[in-house]
């Protein structure tokens, strides 16, 4: 188990917090977008203090940050022992996987209906600048891909629905920048454009088709992942559970 106390600061495409925000809600932002694109990996055992310190911060902020990253699974608390980043619970991952594959394929049938021609243009935008990231950039893969089904949440006019997604999916984000950073870039971008091909025919059944293929294959290279660094997930005997075929619908 890792125990150093924090890992060095983020680098990549990182948009810095807000500097009106309170110091605790900029420090809880700070906390959890390293521990979700694993820059703090699962096990790491984090001291209120040392944040406070890397920050110039007091230790109160970096305590109500804790205490809000607990509240979310991504921090657990060992009494005696200290607090830890937590393991990848695959039974949350598992469960978001399925409401949020539920949520986006009738997103993207309804883009699929209404997508405008200009609408249209900024989703294969976004395929161009996809297309430009260097294999490996794990956090602006995933940044873009972020952005690429917001875009569709926006067309449907279902962005409430798809924001509600971003606080279930914590431990499903971890998995996919672990993913991200092994998976050739051309695999998502193929993905991608099937669904904006579709979306642009305006064909609702074959949206919705590439969009549960793309939302399953986060899970194609994780068994090599699980089996290499068993050490960052908790119940890993649920993707045993997992079906990518598509006709199965689970």
């Amino acid at each position: 188990m890792t125990t150093t106390s924090a890992a060095p600061a983020p680098s990549g495409p990182q948009p810095a917090p807000a500097a009106e925000m309170p110091a605790a809600a900029q420090m809880h932002l700070i906390l959890h977008r390293r521990i979700i694109s694993g820059d703090i990996l699962p096990g790491t055992r984090l001291s209120e203090q040392e944040i406070a310190d890397q920050y110039d911060l007091s230790r109160q902020p970096v305590r109500e940050a804790f205490i809000r990253l607990a509240g979310e699974g991504l921090l657990e608390v060992r009494p005696q022992r200290g607090t830890f980043v937590s393991r990848i619970d695959m039974d949350w991952v598992l469960s978001t996987r399925f409401i949020r594959e539920a949520v986006e394929s009738d997103i993207v049938r309804l883009a699929a209906r209404n997508a405008r021609p200009e609408q249209i243009a900024t989703l294969r935008e976004i395929l161009v600048r996809q297309d430009a990231i260097p294999q490996g950039d794990a956090k602006a893969l995933v940044m873009l891909d972020e952005e690429f089904h917001y875009t569709l949440a926006e067309i449907a006019g279902k962005v409430m629905a798809w924001n509600h997604l971003q606080v279930l999916k914590v431990h499903l984000d971890r998995v996919r920048h672990l993913v991200s950073a092994v998976t050739p870039n051309d695999i998502m971008l193929d993905q991608h454009r099937a669904v904006v091909d579709a979306v642009a025919s305006g064909e609702a059944d074959q949206a919705e088709t590439a969009m549960r293929l793309h939302l399953r294959r986060v899970f194609g290279d994780l068994p090599g992942i699980m089996q290499l660094s068993p050490q960052y997930f908790d119940k890993a005997e649920k993707l045993a559970c997992m079906h990518y075929d598509l006709a199965v619908n689970t």
